[in-house]
Formats: structure tokens, sequence, C-alpha cells
């Protein structure tokens, strides 16, 4: 039985919206340890564990949080570790209020139990002790490569060391992580974290080589004839989404891809200190409703955008972002143009951006996703003053390993066909998981889809 019944969590301190937007510090501060204790004793430990089934890589919720609530940090952190490679991520960007969260039994009468800002607390506070893993493996002498070094390609790699494989990680990038590095602001996972779950699996042996781009430096095949006898793709959804409208070759648009990548890997947000070719903007439009479009919107104010605008087709219950980073983008002073359509990006006699024109429009009958299909409002256009437009509306698998490996079955839309739950393709021994069987989605199923793809070469190879 809980020993603290209040039906809120214990708020997470957060830096204030004024000054959290003129710099890139990690917006939510995490627990104190009085705090840790405090939520962790909200849990009931209910023996049907109903949050555990809402946890795409299965973390032993109840057991851990029995372990904080005892003030031992350290072995609820190797409860967690048994099954999640990154609890320090996962406890900072998981959707959990859409997985673990929402089937805990403390939501039915008020809010759940805070099972990710205790996984970030008790893993923070692991890395901040000290803490060293038992790094001793007895190695089967099986070599394993995995391509692409995100949230797939990572959780594969630390499940499949741990199980004594010889793994080594190809990134095309000149370093690792995929989009945990590319995509995700610093105020909301520090490059610091990143680094220091990828050196965890470096202690394991996992072997990592950037600058390898799969499909020019070496193939498939080419990865097969070097001895690796199964390899995973993981190498999520990178190729950017436009709209097909006019206006959106000009200069000062950009993806949400490119964008995002020039402030986290190219280091735009220290400029002038890294003189990243990136020009700073007065005025910014961003399109789309995602966590995506929120990431690229606060990292424009941050740049010292004066004002930012949220450009989306739909209503704020149909956004696909979380509510919390929907909520930061406001306290931050986003500005929200919603039942709002781009029609054409408007630029000057140079080929640069000096604006956006829109549409308004209105919710009609559900499409094929079950969301109301937006219908635009005849003479509603109207052009938004903006110097640059980021376009977030979504992304799909890069087609470049496709292109040189025929065999390997894909989408129509470019995803690679693969089995559930193992991620075997149309190659033997060859599995693929995360966003670039999907598509773009989160980075607990990526991982979720990493592991059982490690679990399934695993039982290929010790019974080929």
């Amino acid at each position: 039985m809980a020993k603290n019944m209040a039906k809120e969590k214990v708020k997470m301190p957060e830096l204030d919206p004024n000054v959290r937007n003129k710099n890139f510090e990690e917006v939510a501060q995490g627990y104190t340890e009085a705090m840790a204790l405090e939520e962790a004793a909200r849990c009931l430990n209910c023996k049907n564990k109903p949050c555990v089934s809402g946890c795409p890589v299965n973390v032993r919720i109840p057991e851990f949080i029995e372990k904080a609530a005892a003030g031992d940090f350290i072995g609820a952190y190797e409860i967690i570790k048994t099954t999640n490679a990154l609890p320090a991520v996962c406890g900072r960007v998981c959707p959990q209020e859409t997985q673990c969260e929402q089937k805990c039994v403390r939501g039915i009468k008020g809010e759940p139990v805070g099972i990710g800002r205790l996984e970030r607390f008790c893993a923070d506070y692991a890395m901040q002790h000290g803490y060293k893993q038992n790094t001793d493996v007895t190695k089967n002498g099986k070599k394993v490569a995995i391509v692409g070094s995100g949230p797939a390609g990572l959780s594969c790699a630390g499940t499949l060391a741990r199980m004594g494989y010889d793994v080594t990680i190809f990134e095309a990038f000149h370093v690792a992580g995929g989009v945990l590095q590319y995509g995700i602001p610093q105020f909301r996972l520090p490059k610091e974290l990143v680094k220091a779950e990828i050196d965890g699996l470096k202690e394991l042996g996992v072997k990592i080589e950037t600058n390898m781009v799969i499909g020019k430096v070496d193939t498939i095949d080419e990865l097969k004839e070097m001895g690796y006898e199964a390899i995973f793709i993981g190498t999520g959804a990178g190729l950017p989404k436009f709209m097909g409208i006019p206006g959106e070759n000009l200069n000062g648009v950009y993806s949400a891809n490119e964008f995002l990548t020039r402030i986290n890997l190219m280091k735009a947000y220290k400029f002038p200190e890294f003189d990243t070719p990136m020009k700073h903007y007065k005025k910014v439009a961003v399109i789309g409703g995602g966590n995506v479009a929120m990431d690229a919107a606060r990292c424009a104010k941050r740049l010292g955008a004066e004002k930012v605008y949220i450009v989306y087709r739909r209503g704020e219950e149909e956004m696909p972002a979380r509510n919390e980073e929907i909520h930061h983008a406001k306290e931050e002073g986003i500005e929200f143009h919603l039942l709002t359509a781009p029609l054409e990006v408007v630029g000057d006699e140079n080929g640069w951006v000096t604006g956006l024109k829109n549409i308004k429009m209105e919710l009609g009958e559900p499409d094929a996703s079950g969301r109301r299909r937006p219908v635009q409002i005849p003479g509603s256009e109207y052009i938004m003053d903006v110097d640059a437009v980021v376009v977030a509306i979504g992304q799909s698998p890069n087609p470049l390993i496709k292109s040189v490996t025929p065999d390997l079955k894909t989408q129509p839309w470019g995803g690679i066909v693969a089995e559930e739950p193992s991620g075997k393709t149309s190659i033997e021994g060859v599995y693929a998981g995360g966003d670039a069987v999907t598509g773009a989605a989160t980075v607990i199923l990526a991982m979720g889809a990493g592991k059982n793809a490690a679990a399934a070469i695993d039982e290929y190879l010790q019974n080929k």
C-alpha cells in the first residue's frame, strides 16, 4: 500500500520560462532525493503490475520504485538497467503519459505515479555517484553489425553485448547517438547524458565506427563478407518531407531535420564561438504540430528570434506533440496559429524568405486517421511576416541502403518490411527495427524494437 496518498505528483522543478527561452540549459531540473522518496511512496506496488505492460521495454516498474522508496536508488537503477539500456534518456523523452503512466492505478482518481521522473532521478543519481556496471561478459566469438547508432541500434547493441556478442555499430555521422544527438535539443536531453549512456555500452565492449555511411562506404553484403554473421538495420527516419507548395526552395526554408542538426551537431547555438553557417533569424514560422515542431520553435526562440509561430492546420486537441512540450512552448512565448495551413512561401528578388501565405481552416468530417479533416475557409488568406520557415511535417526512412540492396523488401512509402516482433527482414541474417521500419515514432518504441531484434538474432545465431 502506498505511504503517500497525495492525488498529485511531486512537482518537477523547472527553469523560469523567461530565463530558459534565452539559453539551452535543461528545462526540467530533476527531483531532489527528498522529492524522489516522496513520489516513490505514492506507488501502490500492484500485484498485477499494469504499468509494466505499458512499457515497450517492460521495465520492472513497481520493483524499481519499491527500491527507490526505500532510498536504495542504486538498486533501483540496476533493476531498470536489466531491461532498459538508456534510462537517463527514457526518463526525459519517453511519452510516459501515453504508456506506463496511462495504465497506473493511481491515475484513476488523480495523477499517476511519476514513473518517468523517478526513472530519470535513479539514472542521474547512479551517474552522479560514480556507479560502475558489471562488465564481466563471456564472449561467444560471434560478430554482429549494427547499422545506425540511434535508440534502436543502441538498444540492440547493448542487449547483444551483454549476451557475449562482438558488436560493432556503424554510424553515418561523426558522433554516435542518432536522433538523440542531432534531433533532440540540449534543453530537453543534454548531450553529456547521451555520451555517458553510449560510454556505458563501450565499457561492455561495443565498438562504434563513425563516418560510416552504409550503402556508400560499405554495403550490407560487404558487411557479411567482413565476417558479421547477423546485421541489424536501425537507420531511423531521416529523410524530410516537404509540403510541395510554391517557394519551398527559397533561402531561409529549412527542413526540421536540417534546422535541428545545425543546432545540435554543428553547435549553431554557440555562435560565434562555433562559426556554424546558419543565419540567426528574427521571425520564424514552424509548420507542424508534433514534438519536432515544438523543438524547432523553441530552438528558434533561444537563437534570438523575436517572434516564433507554430502553424498547424488542425486544432490543439489534434496536435500529436506531448502536452508537456506544448505547455513549455507556450510558456516560452511561442505563438500558435492553429487551424491554419500554408499556401506559399513568399520571397524577395534575391531569393530570401519574406513571408508565409496562409489560409484559415475549419474541421470537417474525420479522415482515415480518425481525426477531423481540415477544410479551407475561402477568402481567409493572409501573409505572415517571417524571414525563415521550418517545415516539420514528418520524415521517412532514407532509401540509401535499399538502393544498393535489391533483395531487401520495403514498403511503398520506404519503410523496411520486417516481421513482428523479431525484426526479421527478407534477407537471411538481416534484421531491422525502429523508425526505419515503422516510420517516425518514439525513442522507447525504437528501443523496444532493437531489444526484440537482439533476442531474435541471438536465437538465429544459436541455431545456425
